[in-house]
C-alpha cells in the first residue's frame, strides 16, 4: 500500500494547489513540499528493500474490473531495476519543482501538471500489468502536452504537437501489442485474457509470433528512446520544454527501462535474434547524436543531441545481453540524467537571463558567475565520462559488456561506440570554453550568478554525481539481483538451446 500512496500522492495533492490561487508563492512552496515528501517515501522504500529478493511492495487491486472475461488489474511492485529509477524519479522531480520557482505564468496550473506528470512517471516504473503500464504512459502525454505547449519556448506549440503525435502513434502501436500478448497469454492463465506481467513471464511463444510482438513493442520504445532514425522529435521537444532537466533525467529513461522489462523478458528469442541489428542502430545513434551535437550553435539543441547519443549507449548495453552491461545501463541512466539535467538547468538560466540560445553570444562568464561555471564544468566532465564522476562507471560497464557480448558477436560495436566518448569531448569542452572562458562582452556583466536556491540544486546534483562515481556499488547492489535474473531468464528459455550457446 505504501507504494501506491507514493505513486498517487503528487497527483492527489496537486488539487490543493488551486487553494493557493491568490498566493502563488505558497503554491510553489506547497508543490516543493509535496515532491519532498514523495522523495522521502521513495527513500523509505529503498531502505526497506531486500536486494536479494524479486518484486516487493506489491499492491494489487481492482481485480476483475472487467469481470471474468479478462485478467486486467491495478498491480504495482518494485524490483531492483525499477526501484533505482523510481527513487531517482522522485529525486529529480523534487529538484525540478525547486528549479521551477521562477515560473510566473499560471503558477498553480504549472505545478498541477508537474505533479500529475510525476504520478504518471512513478506509475510507469512500478506497473506490473501491461495494460496499467499503457494507461500510465498515455496519461503522461496530457501533462507533457500542456507543460510544453503553455510554458515552453518560442516554438512550444509546434514542439508540443510533434511530441504528442510521435508518442501517441507509438503508444497506439504498443496497445496493439498489449492486446496481442494478452490474447496469447490465455495459454498460461486458464484460457483467460491476461496482461499480468509476472504470469506472462511463463509464456512460451512461437518464434514467428515473438518476432511480430518484438517489433510491435520495440518500435514503440525505439521511438520513445529515441533510436536513430526515429529521433527526429527529440531536439525540438528538449529545446522547447520548460522541464528539460526532468525530461532528460527521467522521461528518456522510460523506454530503455521498458525494453529490458518487456522486450527482453517477454520476447527473449526474438531479442537475441535481432541484437546485431539493434546494436548497429545503437552505434549509429551514438555517433550520429554526438556528431550533430558537435555542429550545433544553439546550446539546448547541442545538449539534446548529446542526450540522443547517450541513449545509443543505453540501447547498446541492453542488447549486449550481459550482466555487466545491464548493470552499466542502470548506472548510466542515473548518471546521464544528473549531468545532462544540470547542464540543461544552467543553459536554461542563461537563456532566460540573457535571451540568446547561441553559445557564440556568450563568453568569460566565470568572472561574474563562478558558481555556475564550476557547476557546469563538473557536469560537463561527468557527461564525457571523467573517472570519479557519475558517467564513467556506467559507460565503462556498458563497453566492457558489449566487448565480451556473445550476442553481438564482435567487439566492433563497443569499439565504434567508444568513438562517441571522444566526440563528447569534442562538443562539450568547446561549449564550456565558449560560455565561461575568454573575453566577456560588456552586456554579459549584468548576468547574475546562482542564487541560494540554484546553488542548493546544483550542489545536490553534483554530490549525487560524486556519489555515483565514487560509490557505484551502493546502487548496483540493489540492481544486481534483477540484472542477474534477467540474464538467467534469457538463458533458461527452452527453445533457445542452440542460441544460448552464444551468451
Amino acid at each position: 500500500m505504501i507504494l501506491t500512496i507514493t505513486i498517487f500522492l503528487p497527483f492527489l495533492a496537486s488539487f490543493l494547489l488551486f487553494a493557493f490561487a491568490r498566493a502563488e508563492r505558497f503554491a510553489k512552496l506547497y508543490a516543493v513540499l509535496v515532491t519532498l515528501v514523495t522523495f522521502g517515501l521513495g527513500l523509505f522504500l529503498a531502505l526497506n528493500f531486500n536486494a536479494e529478493a524479486g518484486f516487493q511492495f506489491q499492491h494489487v487491486a481492482l481485480e476483475q474490473w472487467l469481470g471474468s472475461s479478462a485478467d486486467i488489474k491495478y498491480s504495482v511492485a518494485l524490483d531492483g531495476l525499477s526501484l533505482a529509477l523510481f527513487v531517482f524519479a522522485t529525486f529529480m522531480f523534487m529538484l525540478g519543482a525547486l528549479a521551477s520557482w521562477s515560473v510566473e505564468k499560471s503558477v498553480c496550473e504549472y505545478f498541477f501538471f508537474l505533479l500529475m506528470l510525476e504520478t504518471c512517471i512513478l506509475g510507469i516504473f512500478a506497473a506490473t500489468d501491461l495494460f496499467l503500464y499503457y494507461i500510465f504512459w498515455e496519461a503522461m502525454l496530457i501533462p507533457m502536452y500542456f507543460l510544453i505547449g503553455m510554458w515552453g519556448g518560442a516554438r512550444r506549440a509546434e514542439a508540443a504537437t510533434k511530441f504528442v503525435l510521435y508518442m501517441l502513434t507509438a503508444s497506439l502501436v504498443m496497445l496493439v501489442g498489449v492486446i496481442y500478448v494478452g490474447y496469447m497469454g490465455r495459454e498460461v492463465n486458464g484460457g483467460i485474457f491476461t496482461t499480468d506481467y509476472q504470469k506472462l513471464l511463463a509464456l512460451r511463444l512461437p518464434f514467428d509470433v515473438e518476432q511480430i510482438l518484438f517489433w510491435i513493442f520495440g518500435l514503440s520504445f525505439f521511438v520513445k528512446s529515441p533510436l536513430f532514425p526515429l529521433h527526429t522529435w527529440a531536439a525540438d521537444v528538449y529545446s522547447e520544454s520548460p522541464t528539460g532537466a526532468v525530461l532528460t533525467g527521467v522521461l528518456l529513461k522510460m523506454a530503455p527501462y521498458a525494453l529490458v522489462r518487456f522486450n527482453l523478458m517477454l520476447f527473449p528469442e526474438a531479442s537475441l535474434s535481432y541484437a546485431p541489428l539493434i546494436g548497429v542502430l545503437a552505434v549509429i545513434t551514438v555517433l550520429y547524436g554526438a556528431s550533430v551535437a558537435a555542429a550545433q550553435r544553439q546550446m539546448k539543441r547541442l545538449l539534446a543531441f548529446s542526450s540522443v547519443s547517450h541513449l545509443g549507449f543505453l540501447i547498446l548495453g541492453i542488447f549486449a545481453f550481459s550482466e555487466e552491461s545491464l548493470q552499466g545501463v542502470i548506472l548510466y541512466m542515473l548518471g546521464s540524467g544528473l549531468s545532462t539535467g544540470l547542464l540543461f538547468l544552467i543553459v536554461a538560466k542563461l537563456e532566460q537571463d540573457y535571451g540568446s540560445k547561441d553559445m557564440h553570444d556568450y563568453g568569460g562568464l566565470k568572472k561574474t558567475m563562478p558558481l555556475a561555471a564550476s557547476a557546469f564544468l563538473v557536469a560537463a566532465m561527468a557527461s564525457v565520462g571523467l573517472p570519479g564522476l557519475s558517467g564513467f562507471v556506467g559507460e565503462f560497464l556498458i563497453l566492457i559488456g558489449a566487448f565480451k557480448s556473445q550476442a553481438l558477436g564482435t567487439g566492433l560495436y563497443a569499439s565504434l561506440s567508444a568513438i562517441g566518448v571522444i566526440l563528447a569531448v569534442v562538443y562539450m569542452l568547446p561549449l564550456t570554453q565558449r560560455l565561461f572562458f575568454g573575453e566577456m562582452r560588456q552586456a554579459l556583466s549584468q548576468l547574475r550568478d546562482f542564487n541560494l536556491r540554484e546553488a542548493v540544486i546544483a550542489t545536490t546534483m553534483i554530490l549525487a554525481m560524486l556519489w555515483l562515481g565514487l560509490m557505484p556499488n551502493s546502487v548496483l547492489k540493489f540492481s544486481a539481483s534483477s540484472s542477474r535474473a534477467t540474464i538467467e531468464h534469457l538463458k533458461a528459455m527452452p527453445k533457445q538451446a542452440e542460441r544460448t550457446q552464444r551468451f
